[in-house]
């Protein structure tokens, strides 16, 4: 298996590796079995159907916190699958003990918690910072803030909400901290970005993202360091790789955005009461879905809009007179809520089951779109680190994409 640690060539061959086996094994993770209560995997390889739904509730919840746990259990059913720990493989990037590069609380106002770890410890993993820095999509401003004392040049923030612009300047101001945040819409064709300057971003979904790489590329700045996030978040409908070595490969995979999505479903930092809340709609959209199938006489998935979260305090029946006039639909008189409900709560206890399996794939799929990445700075002249940052707890979208030019020494 490649390391990581090799230079240009062990990215090509990891996601080869990853590539290849995402492909062989996409029966498991493409379909969705919140839409598809009969995934063909289930019939393909049922002793693997049977090892998690054999599974607990507390079970399949430590499991899906616990990836590597995961994987030893379903490769016991499907040995193809002990590849996940090496695949998944990435080095620690972090430079030192994040502590000192973290805003202590009293400087942190408006900044949550866990926003302020994950800043630290992202300005830990890219120290020492030798150019003016450039936040892409800052918001408030709280990762410029945490690097302003790491950086002797000027920190800039881009942002296209008027609203966080001002509090982020407000903020900089009231604590003396060298940094200006502009609006701007960072997806204008006309932004030009300063010379000499190293982009920097955390958490920036999608075409945000990309468009990062690109403007950096073709304006030549000196280095770019970006945690990407929500990769569906995007114009286009099929992803295409960006680097030339992912374009030429035979084999490689087509994804849309519903593939793309599966790669940050992940909701190990979400409180209880989220997850209950999740827990909850869940089992109400896969009843009326059930109802659904039955009223129409299709045995298809029918998608039913957000809700208003009001509804989430009153029931379930209140919840299917909304969806069923949402998608024009009539419910009879003698509809039974309660069958329906407790439909709602076995679809829920399988597809629980069957996404632990696809739950596997998330990892290996978004280091596939960050080895891309990788790939497309490498081949445009950039010295590329690719690692975390952080801990799992801290924030799942933990990869940290380092990208230093050539020639910028």
């Amino acid at each position: 298996m490649a390391s990581l640690h090799q230079g240009a060539e062990s990215f090509y061959q990891r996601w080869q590796q990853l590539n290849d086996w995402l492909v062989q094994h996409r029966e498991l993770w493409q379909p969705a079995p919140f839409t598809d209560p009969s995934p063909a995997w289930v019939l393909k390889w049922p002793a693997l159907a049977e090892r998690v739904a054999s599974l607990s509730d507390q079970g399949c919840q430590q499991l899906d916190d616990d990836p590597g746990m995961l994987a030893k259990l379903v490769s016991r059913e499907l040995s193809t699958l002990q590849a996940f720990s090496e695949l998944t493989r990435v080095p620690v990037l972090a430079s030192g003990p994040e502590q000192p590069s973290t805003l202590p609380e009293i400087r942190a106002t408006d900044m949550p918690g866990r926003k302020r770890l994950q800043s630290g410890a992202f300005a830990s993993a890219i120290r020492p910072l030798k150019h003016d820095v450039l936040d892409w999509c800052c918001g408030k401003g709280h990762l410029a803030r945490t690097l302003a004392p790491l950086c002797d040049g000027k920190i800039t923030g881009l942002e296209w909400n008027r609203a966080l612009v001002d509090d982020g300047n407000r903020l900089a101001g009231k604590f003396g901290d060298r940094v200006t945040l502009r609006q701007q819409d960072v997806m204008d064709e006309s932004l030009s970005l300063p010379g000499g300057t190293h982009g920097v971003a955390l958490h920036a979904c999608g075409d945000l993202h990309r468009r990062l790489m690109s403007r950096v590329v073709v304006e030549g700045l000196p280095r770019l360091s970006f945690s990407p996030c929500c990769y569906h978040l995007t114009e286009i409908p099929d992803y295409e790789p960006l680097s030339q070595g992912a374009r030429k490969w035979e084999r490689v995979l087509k994804l849309d955005r519903n593939d793309l999505r599966l790669a940050v479903q992940e909701t190990v930092t979400a409180p209880e009461r989220v997850r209950q809340q999740t827990r909850r709609v869940s089992c109400w959209r896969l009843g009326f879905d059930g109802l659904q199938r039955q009223l129409r006489g299709v045995d298809a998935y029918l998608p039913v809009p957000s809700h208003p979260p009001g509804l989430l305090s009153g029931d379930f029946a209140g919840f299917c007179r909304w969806a069923a006039k949402k998608k024009a639909l009539d419910l009879p008189q003698n509809t039974d809520f309660g069958h329906w409900e407790a439909h709602g709560e076995q679809r829920l206890q399988e597809v629980r089951r069957h996404e632990l399996v696809r739950h596997l794939f998330r990892r290996p799929l978004e280091l596939w779109l960050v080895l891309d990445y990788a790939l497309f700075l490498q081949e445009q002249g950039y010295r590329v680190r690719v690692g975390t940052f952080c801990e799992r707890q801290l924030t799942p979208r933990n990869l940290l994409i380092d990208a230093v030019r050539s020639d910028s020494g």
